[in-house]
């Protein structure tokens, strides 16, 4: 596999206008050493990455100069010249950064001039009337107040005619929107103008330091008419269908904030949002500028969309945890919650329902914030057993099996931070047997294992109380889940609450004891049962145990392999009538504890769980057990018994002598395999253990050639590596020989299928086109005798393609010689004679059925392909 080239940097190229150009040349001196040059230089250049280099440059500079630099003409020209450089760069591009970062660090003498110079470039971008130039600015507002001292400074400077502008921009757009109607390409560019008009918007209410005070909230303050302005705009656009709906949920949560930043004092806030969410709100008790700005909220019939979207600012935007609101914030917190469960019986269209799940999800949040704040009185109304818990419980039983996975989501972050209001309601007192966590255990094991919530909701009861309360209620848990993987849409939800359950069972036992006694416990919960799927169990159950759930618990518990082996070994022995424990698993007529012991043996090899293959074969299991496996009567214990012995986590692991010994036992009885699918999975995990032979080689092959006096490493391999080299060469020429004998006449096809496929994915792994390779093909393959074959027509697909790949790149000559028959459209079976020796010539005699081949001399065609 190729190196991957890392992706070079994309940079536009700064520029500026005509008249700043003529200005820095104006400026700029004869040994090009002042700012003006610089920055000469700088525009001039065609690569944006190399003007970064150029730009981070200006502040060292300016730094050499003296304060009396300020008044300097050319540094003032400069000053503003790259005021207009930053404002001109768009948002994405890489240089802006750089710049706002260089000049952040200028010498505080010329901060004011540079202010002043910034201020002046933006209000010229404030004036700009262009309708699809907003964006641009409105961008720039926005990098302004992100980690920019002289774009903070300036904003703040022109913050009236920053909110005017945002106000004239948002109704502009709107406007632009419905005359575009049906142009849906401008439509989503304005909707997604409109969109971050909103934000920047908002972003200016949180950041700009004047809001802090209260200056300019005076009636008659231009910065307090133009907020008022936006507030009237933002209630439009909630109540507007038109417009999108992310649209309109931002709008929401600009209402808040903007409520929350004008109205005074703050511990009335929660009373009024509560009466614009419960439709009372009082029009002669709220301030005019409210009614003015928010009169569809106070008097209208407002959308449940708009009530939505208005909950989502209010546990988006207020302070829940510090208390700023008063005792009023714990009704505002109830008040919501029963809006939502009004909103939840009456909103149908999929959008709403998500923004529903979403915004219920962050209410709980929030009553988590409140309860940590300590707040007594809300604990009635929160905890397990409260009407409102039952009814957002009802809601995730509701939901947990929803078509979306988000909406999903939000039900399982739902229910678990109810589990968490509970445990705050409750804090300081016995959490287990508490008589809501052991009734809402006792329901959720009651209900059937297909249903997919009920693995959700398990795990995180798991996570909150522990799994050992859980199995006190039942110990078969990890049982039954497992019975249930024979359903493959169950499979990953089990495995995954598996996962959970162990992970916290071990830990809880752990930290229950010093005492190495504890890991019994822990195998008997969860590992007896597994091995007993896999003795026992239905074909797709063991199948899907051993893909999901064997490999997480042999990846968090590589030690539990051993107890695997010793208990299988011990059941196989049992079976055989050597001992007499553990007789229950393991059947003669299915994979049995045979078949468990290599499924579980080539998962943990596969995953880089044994330490290396040799210290498998001497302490877990014996060769006559792999040999066994080898030749079980099931397939797919064969099957995985050559799976250990051909995969590995190291591409690079050197194949031992007893695996390979293995493998030339396992071809001489496995070739006839009746199953194509079988076939198949013989010759794909070979030509896995060619490849490791092929890649390990040329490692040794390297270490040989080095000559290196340093010890191998124990790993690689225990003798030199010139010994392991003769082994493969020798194991090759074995295996290559064996596979050729299997092709006598005669023999069946699913033997001739089986060592023709192996022979070609030897000649594709062990074939280099320069003709160098560290095993040698012509040194593995060496005979002499004609083999006289009896073939299908369809199998001359199967037998050709092997052949060119053998022979061609030694530059032998493939000869195929085709006799064909006017008029005869069916071929019979025909007889195939090869003569394979290197660098030798194959010739393919097509003989028709009851006819002599020299009849058809004049049809003769001869293919030479070299």
């Amino acid at each position: 596999m190729g190196v991957k080239k890392k992706k070079e940097m994309q940079v536009a190229v700064l520029t500026i206008c005509h008249q700043d150009l003529e200005t820095l040349k104006s400026f700029a001196d004869v040994e090009g050493k002042n700012l003006a040059s610089l920055l000469l230089r700088c525009v001039q250049l065609t690569d944006g990455v190399s003007q970064i280099h150029y730009v981070k440059q200006i502040v060292p500079l300016l730094e050499k100069v003296d304060e009396n630099g300020v008044c300097d003409p050319t540094i003032q020209s400069c000053l503003d010249i790259l005021a207009g450089i930053y404002l001109s760069l768009s948002l994405k591009n890489p240089l802006k950064k750089v710049l706002a970062s260089s000049l952040n660090s200028l010498p505080e003498f010329f901060l004011p001039e540079a202010v002043h110079r910034f201020t002046s470039r933006l209000q010229e971008e404030l004036n700009t009337t262009d309708l699809y130039s907003y964006r641009k600015v409105i961008d720039n507002i926005s990098s302004c107040m992100e980690n920019f001292n002289l774009g903070r400074a300036g904003v703040n400077n022109l913050l009236k005619n920053v909110l005017h502008f945002l106000q004239k921009s948002l109704i502009e757009i709107v406007e632009e929107n419905r005359k575009c109607a049906g142009n849906h390409i401008i439509q989503t560019q304005l909707m997604n103008d409109l969109l971050v008009g909103i934000r920047v918007s908002m972003m200016l209410v949180q950041k700009v330091q004047d809001f802090q005070g209260n200056l300019w909230k005076a009636s008659n303050s231009p910065i307090w008419q133009n907020m008022c302005g936006l507030l009237s705009i933002f209630t439009k656009f909630l109540s507007d269908d038109d417009l999108l709906q992310t649209v309109q949920s931002t709008s929401g949560l600009a209402i808040i904030l903007f409520i929350k930043t004008m109205f005074h004092p703050s511990e009335k806030i929660p009373h009024l949002i509560s009466s614009v969410l419960l439709h009372s709100v009082d029009c002669t008790s709220v301030p005019e500028w409210f009614m003015s700005s928010c009169r569809s909220l106070c008097c209208g019939n407002v959308s449940g969309s708009a009530v939505l979207f208005l909950c989502q600012g209010t546990l988006a935007m207020l302070d829940w945890q510090n208390g700023s609101m008063g005792r009023s914030r714990e009704a505002l917190l109830l008040d919501t919650a029963h809006v939502l469960f009004t909103l939840s019986s009456q909103i149908k269209e999929p959008t709403l329902e998500m923004f529903l799940s979403r915004i219920m999800a962050s209410w709980t949040n929030s009553a988590i914030q409140v309860l940590e704040s300590s707040s007594p009185s809300l604990r009635d109304s929160l905890n397990g057993n409260s009407s409102i818990v039952g009814r957002l419980l009802e809601y995730v039983y509701t939901h947990w099996e929803h078509p979306l996975d988000a909406l999903r989501h939000q039900t399982k972050i739902m229910f678990k931070n109810l589990l968490q209001m509970h445990r705050l309601t409750v804090e300081g007192a016995v959490l287990v047997p508490d008589p809501f966590f052991v009734k809402l255990t006792e329901s959720l094991l009651r209900l059937e294992w297909h249903i997919k919530g009920k693995y959700m909701c398990l795990g995180c009861l798991v996570e909150c109380i522990g799994i050992e309360h859980i199995l006190a209620i039942d110990k078969t848990i990890p049982s039954q889940i497992l019975e249930v993987m024979g359903d493959q849409s169950l499979v990953p939800y089990a495995s995954d609450l598996l996962e959970t359950m162990f992970k916290n069972h071990k830990s809880h036992l752990k930290s229950q004891t010093a005492e190495s006694s504890w890991i019994d416990q822990w195998h008997e919960t969860w590992v007896s049962p597994l091995l007993f799927i896999l003795c026992e169990g239905n074909l797709d159950q063991k199948s899907y145990v051993i893909d999901y759930y064997l490999p997480k618990l042999l990846s968090y518990s590589p030690e539990s392999l051993q107890y695997m082996v010793k208990i299988l070994q011990t059941s196989i022995d049992a079976k055989t009538g050597q001992e007499q424990s553990f007789p229950s698993l393991g059947s003669c007529n299915s994979r049995g504890a045979l078949g468990a012991l290599m499924a579980c043996l080539r998962i943990a090899r596969a995953h880089g769980h044994l330490q290396s293959a040799t210290d498998t074969w001497e302490n877990l299991v014996s060769g006559a057990r792999i040999k066994q496996g080898l030749i079980h009567q099931h397939c797919q214990v064969r099957i995985d018994t050559l799976g250990l012995l051909c995969e590995s986590n190291r591409s690079t692991e050197i194949v031992s002598m007893e695996e390979m010994q293995w493998i030339q036992f396992f071809i001489t009885y496995n070739l006839n395999s009746q199953s194509p699918g079988v076939r198949q999975q013989i010759c794909s995990l070979l030509k896995k253990l060619f490849c490791r032979i092929q890649e390990s080689s040329q490692v040794l092959y390297k270490l040989e050639q080095n000559k290196s006096k340093h010890e191998p490493e124990k790993e690689l391999t225990k003798q030199h590596p010139s010994v392991s080299l003769q082994q493969y060469k020798n194991f090759m020429s074995s295996i290559c020989n064996s596979l050729f004998e299997a092709l006598f006449p005669g023999s069946s096809y699913s033997t001739r299928f089986s060592a023709l496929t192996i022979l070609g994915s030897i000649a594709e792994v062990f074939h280099v086109p320069e003709g160098k390779c560290l095993i040698m093909l012509w040194e593995i393959i060496f005979f002499q005798n004609i083999l006289i074959l009896h073939f299908a027509l369809f199998e001359v697909s199967v037998l050709l393609p092997f052949f060119e790949v053998l022979f061609l790149p030694c530059n032998s000559c493939l000869y195929i010689m085709k006799f064909a028959s006017k008029g005869q459209k069916k071929l019979s079976p025909f007889s195939l004679i090869i003569i394979c020796q290197p660098q030798s010539v194959i010739f393919m005699d097509y003989a028709y059925y009851g006819k002599s081949s020299s009849s058809y001399l004049p049809n003769l065609f001869v293919a030479v392909l070299r």
